[in-house]
């Protein structure tokens, strides 16, 4: 059996791996890449709805606000190729580009696969996939790593060893948790792993709001709040504000309540003031066929059962108390959560490899000479709207170029 040497050996060829071997191949040095899947950046393809949300075109400074573990760990790497940097450098990679609302960057195309296709396309290294990791060794000062290739045996070694493996959420993609095995046989702690920008599960029946969306609304949960666009699934609740507030729950204890205020630019008095004039445009209608230049139709009797409303009531009916516990309703819509979707639908991994055993400044483990960790293996994850790209970008560029120096 032969063994192939390199001077750098880089395991996961997602958004860090490839970053990782990109930047180390360019400081002239013999580098590998290796894949279990026929092809690379599976996970790549899906983010963003198929269109790559590639990074969060803010400063650092406000890019660090939006990590939710482990924003000064992610100093070193992040000031060092920041979001603006990742912008030029897919620009030298001939990928062309365009910033979206809430400065969030994609392929102009709207195609993932030309951010992959920029990355493949440059790489100077030798990309093998297909290739399963059965086992990463230590030697002196030499890796060891032993691959299984459709049943057949194959052993490569390195000086360095990059392990850019991903978490566990959509295991489809090949986020199997591989990398975590790896660095626990090293010796690192490792967070357990958790879903993380996720949908939220709820007890009540939602089936009949399924697919509803809702812009300009404030969501709560254990004491966390955030404003923007949610939807109804047929069994809970997601979109970009429920997304982030799930990784900011997902080590809590369920079931928790969410609040969802549907008017939160209205106080109370002025909502209640809004909803006197709409009933005087007719005070002979039923309340359900007032109600919808307030609120979306399918809504309307789920608002008004919290209520305790008959739906069918005169609105010139509606006593005081009735409008009070409306307001209520719009202001507080309860629902209790139970659990967060399964990893098989999260979009990232909350937990990982322990970052106090890595060093910010080179992402080199403390405990093992030569051994590096870039992206979603380490216990650090974002909101949503490219963060948690960029984390992969900065930390693979940091993990790659410290890599090749060192060789």
């Amino acid at each position: 059996m032969e063994t192939l040497n390199y001077d750098i050996a880089v395991i996961g060829a997602g958004a860090a791996g490839l970053m990782s071997a990109l930047v180390a191949g360019r400081q002239f040095k013999r580098v590998c890449l290796i894949e279990k899947n026929e092809k690379a950046g599976k996970k790549i393809y899906i983010t963003g709805k198929g269109r790559c949300n590639l990074t969060n075109l803010c400063a650092p400074r406000d890019f660090l606000d939006c990590v939710v573990n482990n924003s000064k760990f992610l100093m070193g790497s992040l000031f060092s190729f920041p979001p603006e940097e990742t912008v030029k450098f897919f620009e030298s990679l001939g990928l062309k580009q365009k910033t979206e609302r809430g400065n969030r960057v994609f392929p102009l195309s709207d195609k993932a696969s030309d951010v992959t296709k920029a990355l493949v396309s440059n790489l100077d290294a030798d990309f093998f996939t297909e290739r399963r990791v059965v086992g990463v060794d230590k030697d002196g000062d030499e890796f060891c790593i032993d691959l299984d290739y459709n049943g057949l045996s194959q052993k490569i070694t390195a000086k360095k060893v990059i392990i850019a493996t991903g978490g566990i959420t959509y295991p489809s993609t090949g986020s199997t948790g591989d990398g975590y095995a790896f660095a626990k046989k090293f010796g690192h702690k490792i967070i357990p792993p958790i879903p993380a920008l996720t949908a939220l599960h709820i007890k009540e029946n939602v089936k009949d709001l399924q697919g509803l969306s809702l812009k300009n609304v404030t969501a709560k949960v254990a004491g966390y709040s955030e404003f923007g666009e949610m939807l109804f699934t047929s069994n809970g609740v997601s979109g970009p504000i429920i997304l982030t507030l799930s990784s900011k729950i997902n080590r809590k204890q369920f079931p928790q309540k969410i609040s969802i205020d549907l008017k939160p630019a209205l106080s109370k008095e002025q909502l209640d003031d809004r909803i006197l004039r709409d009933f005087s445009l007719d005070l002979n209608k039923a309340i359900k066929n007032i109600l919808p230049t307030l609120l979306p139709k399918s809504l309307i009797v789920t608002v008004l059962d919290r209520a305790r409303i008959d739906a069918s009531k005169p609105v010139n009916s509606i006593t005081k108390e009735e409008r009070a516990r409306l307001v209520d309703a719009l202001k507080n819509l309860e629902f209790t959560v139970t659990s967060l979707a399964p990893k098989e639908e999260a979009i990232i991994t909350a937990g990982g490899v322990d970052v106090s055993q890595v060093n910010p400044s080179t992402m080199e483990s403390k405990l093992v000479k030569g051994l590096y960790f870039a992206g979603e293996v380490l216990n650090i994850d974002a909101e949503t709207g490219g963060y948690n790209l960029q984390i992969a970008w900065s930390t693979g560029y940091k993990a790659g170029l410290c890599a090749a120096k060192e060789v």
